[in-house]
């Protein structure tokens, strides 16, 4: 048998591209189809023609489409798509404003772009605190911060402002937290290594390994340790390797967290509830009398009202010693009955008690 003819070979190939042509604008009809059905949603949901302000979508909707779409792409590929599209819709609706820890490519940044997709308006500033107070005045409408590190526990800097203003958590991110070590100069030539106190703190042991005779320095960000490490000659970064693209780094060596399974959660905070999924957490503070068996109590409404405790810090009340805050996470939305119940049942059993919001469980995202 003969070899196909070149010229029916290029016929078949001008044939399945096509097809692919066919495939692509089919593609775009239908997003726009489902950019015009989300506006007519929001239209009847607010009664308007303007929504109030829009949440994400919860990310265990878009995991159950990817899990149910095999085909060669990766669920990360699949994640993305559907998460711009998702942004891009609500940016139809309204713009949106989202504060996080900056500059850009922090960490804190990248699970924003996870939580919100693209089509938002980012403000990074300088500190927690003032993301706190970008959205407790208005001028954005989310803030994204970091609130607990597998490795190092919880983050006292979102604790302490969670007790100063009265903001809501309408989502969170787990991001898995993958350390790059960026420099414009090889391994052998690096004296300083900069990041966050968190990042050092998380890679000490390779440091120690691989880098023993270079000085270490602690910066107010991952991003702006990327930009001492590009424009110091002999210094280096411990940051994301997006991070390093965005400012020309090298990675001298990638993954360098000494603990793999490393994650960071993060919340969304705002001042909006997230409406109940049935797969819901709700986050709380309260303060317990000072007194043997007080904290013993509370717990025990949470025990009796079968709801399974996912987190719980102790954080000192500002201002007041041995007088403690305890901040608690469990399984429910605080619509539902029993946490109802639960909560008045707390509120007789505590000094101080604020719920700081209910919404989606989420897995770690890679």
């Amino acid at each position: 048998m003969g070899s196909q003819s070149p010229k029916r070979s290029q016929s078949s190939l001008e044939a399945l591209e096509a097809k692919l042509d066919h495939l692509d604008r089919e593609i775009l009809r239908l997003v726009q189809k489902r950019a015009e059905l989300y506006v007519a949603i929001q239209k009847q949901r607010s009664g308007g023609p303007l929504a109030p302000t829009i949440l994400p979508e919860a990310q265990d909707r878009i995991a159950e489409l990817v899990e149910t779409s095999p085909g060669p792409l990766s669920e990360g590929v699949l994640r993305s798509i559907m998460r711009e599209i998702q942004s891009g819709c609500r940016a139809l609706v309204r713009p949106t404003r989202v504060a996080f820890l900056g500059p850009l490519y922090t960490y804190s940044h990248l699970a924003a772009i996870h939580a919100f997709g693209q089509s938002v308006e980012f403000v990074p500033v300088g500190s927690i605190a003032a993301v706190f107070e970008e959205v407790h005045r208005g001028q954005a409408d989310y803030g994204l911060v970091p609130i607990e590190n597998s490795t190092d526990g919880r983050i006292a800097d979102t604790l302490e402002m969670f007790t100063r203003l009265p903001l809501r958590i309408c989502g969170d991110v787990e991001l898995e937290i993958h350390h790059a070590l960026l420099a414009k100069c090889p391994r052998q030539e690096i004296q300083e290594v900069y990041s966050r106190p968190q990042a050092l703190s998380q890679c000490r042991n390779w440091l120690a390994k691989h880098l023993p005779q270079a000085r270490t320095f602690e910066v107010t960000s991952t991003a702006t340790a990327a930009q001492l490490a590009r424009d110091k000659p002999g210094a280096a970064a411990i940051a994301s390797v997006q991070a390093g693209i965005y400012y020309g780094l090298d990675v001298v060596a990638d993954q360098i967290e000494d603990n793999p399974g490393n994650t960071t959660r993060f919340a969304v905070i705002g001042h909006h509830s997230n409406p109940r999924t049935g797969h819901d957490k709700t986050a709380m503070l309260f303060q317990t009398e000072h007194r043997p068996g007080a904290l013993a109590e509370v717990l025990n409404i949470f025990k009796r009202s079968r709801l399974n405790l996912t987190w719980i810090e102790s954080f000192p009340v500002p201002g007041q010693k041995r007088t403690y805050l305890f901040f608690i996470e469990f399984e429910g939305h605080e619509t539902e009955l029993r946490v109802r119940r639960a909560l008045k049942a707390l509120s007789r059993k505590t000094l101080r008690m604020e719920v700081l919001g209910s919404y989606p469980m989420t897995l770690p995202i890679q």
